[in-house]
Order: structure tokens, then C-alpha cells, then sequence
């Protein structure tokens, strides 16, 4: 997810509340990049940056030790912060970013447009991109993406119908 400010800082994380006395803290990601909670890794937030000591799985989520984070009392302060890092280049990554979808101009099969993505919402089927219209559009759907431009879909008659029919 894009960091709303407009730098090149991905959100990452959030941590959800404190664990235990120790200063230790649940973090929920929202990313699949667990190497995100390495040991010595650097995260960004609005409070300052933070550097993981230790990390481990925790149900859905993880248990992380912060260097900065001393206590349970330093830990309650940091409730709902947002974690914020750096995207991986990774060449070999074929993978989109929903920061590079967001923005995106949706043009069906008839080069009819539809409207800008707001948002990516995941959904086990697919992920869908949602319009301003509030439309939503299954990204299986894309059979051309130009990052933060343009995307082209193939979809089935009816999808954009009740739209239309607002207007």
C-alpha cells in the first residue's frame, strides 16, 4: 500500500498493541515480504524510526522486539503507528505493487474509460481494483498494465452496465 504523503515509502505494517511487559509489540503486515521483521531491519514511522531486534510468528501475526521500544509503558504509546519502509527492488520480481495501480486509468476492450483506481482490495478470487465510482473490477480482468498510467481490461458483458445506467 502507497504511503499517503507522496514519498517512495511503502506501508508495510502497523503495529496492533503491546505483548507482554518487555516492550514487545504485535505487528500485523501487509505485505508478504516477511523479511520486512529481520533482525536489524529499519522501519519508518510518523513517531520516528524503528529497528527490529527480534521477530517471531504469533498466530496471523508477530511478536517484534524494537530497539527503541523499552517497556510495556513505550510500548502502549505506539499503538496503531503504521510502519513504513523502502520498496525492494528485486529484478527477478515480476510482481505489481499496488502503489503502481493506484491512479491507473481502467480503459475496457472498447477503449472506453472507466475511471481511476482508488484502491486494491484483496478478495481470495482475485484482487479487485476498485474505481472512484465505487466500482470494483477483478484484476484478472488486466490484460495490459502500464504502471501509475493505464490499465486495459477484457471484461464480460454487464460488468460496467449499472454504472452506464446511472449516468
Amino acid at each position: 500500500m502507497k504511503n499517503p504523503d507522496d514519498s517512495n515509502l511503502l506501508e508495510v505494517g502497523r503495529i496492533d498493541r503491546a505483548h507482554g511487559v518487555k516492550g514487545e509489540v504485535i505487528v500485523s503486515l501487509v505485505t508478504d515480504r516477511i523479511e520486512r521483521l529481520s533482525e536489524g531491519s529499519k522501519l519508518q514511522t510518523p513517531n520516528g524510526d524503528l529497528t527490529v531486534q527480534t521477530s517471531r510468528p504469533h498466530q496471523h501475526r508477530h511478536l517484534v522486539s524494537f530497539a527503541e521500544i523499552k517497556g510495556r509503558e513505550s510500548a502502549e504509546k505506539w499503538r496503531g503507528v503504521t510502519l513504513l519502509a523502502e520498496p525492494i527492488e528485486d529484478p527477478d520480481d515480476e510482481s505489481l505493487w499496488v502503489h503502481e495501480l493506484i491512479g491507473a486509468e481502467v480503459v475496457d476492450q472498447y477503449g472506453v474509460s472507466h475511471g481511476s483506481v482508488t484502491a486494491v482490495l484483496s478478495n481470495p478470487a482475485s484482487d479487485l481494483l476498485e474505481l472512484e465510482d465505487g466500482t470494483l473490477v477483478p484484476l484478472t480482468f488486466a490484460v495490459d498494465i502500464q504502471p501509475k498510467i493505464l490499465i486495459s481490461v477484457v471484461v464480460p458483458a454487464g460488468l460496467f452496465v449499472e454504472a452506464e445506467e446511472e449516468e
